[in-house]
């Protein structure tokens, strides 16, 4: 099975739906191009019919059938926080979460976050700065670097921490990839950090599947002023974190 789903994962650019329907449909392999395909890959994988595939990410709606990697994969098996916000962050969601990262690592946490732009750089180059470890998931293929002022970061996350995607080879962005994409660093975290969030945005869908995984959020307080998706969260029932021993201390007892 674990070749059966890698060759559709790359004959589909591991569309979780046309993976989905070709195992269904019991759809015939073609020989030649499971070579071509295989020939392409430079990466490795795990399957979700792997011993190395995550737990945590088992109970999840959809999981990803395939999981194509660079790094350090007992990264997995740590104890783990995504740390989301807004890619047009404001000096306070930088500040806050630069704060919130150094505060974590140190405390024996792993940073997951997307690689976008703002808030999730901060969260992955503060881990790595603070001597921590971090786990990016990827909206694209996993040899496509996203966005391209990442390319300092994206080599030394693959060479020395864990990059990974369900998408293989250079499968470009695409709008619907990203929110998607969300349900994997909820379900690879035991709990997410949120540092700042509009109110609709792939922050609040990140969010969204947390709480449908059981996963407990914390928020950094905005300002009253300011963005509102945290304080909107809070005001539903999200745990508002004024630093990390409210973490620490709520996940001790929780």
């Amino acid at each position: 099975m674990e070749e059966l789903v890698l060759y559709f994962s790359l004959k589909y650019d591991g569309d979780f739906q046309k993976i989905y329907n070709a195992l269904m449909n019991k759809e015939r392999v073609n020989e030649n191009l499971k070579v071509e395909l295989m020939k392409g890959m430079k990466c490795q994988y795990i399957t979700i019919f792997s011993d190395a595939y995550p737990e945590l990410l088992k109970q999840i709606n959809c999981p990803p059938f395939v999981l194509y990697y660079y790094g350090d994969l007992s990264l997995l098996n740590t104890k783990t926080i995504g740390v989301v916000g807004m890619r047009q962050m404001s000096e306070y969601g930088k500040r806050a979460t630069h704060i919130f990262v150094k505060d974590l690592v140190q405390n024996g946490y792993t940073i997951v976050s997307g690689m976008a732009r703002g808030i999730d750089t901060v969260a992955h180059q503060n881990a790595i700065a603070y001597g921590g470890k971090t786990i990016a998931v990827l909206g694209t293929g996993i040899e496509y670097c996203y966005p391209k002022e990442n390319r300092l970061l994206y080599e030394e996350l693959k060479e020395h921490q864990l990059v990974l995607s369900e998408y293989p080879f250079f499968t470009a962005p695409q709008k619907r990839l990203f929110p998607f994409r969300n349900r994997i660093i909820a379900g690879l975290s035991h709990s997410i950090l949120i540092s700042e969030a509009k109110q609709k945005s792939g922050t609040m869908i990140t969010a969204g599947y947390a709480l449908e995984q059981g996963k407990d959020i914390f928020c950094i307080p905005g300002r009253f002023d300011d963005y509102e998706g945290c304080n909107e969260l809070i005001k539903q029932g999200a745990k508002l974190v004024m630093n990390v021993a409210d973490i620490v201390e709520d996940e001790d007892y929780g």
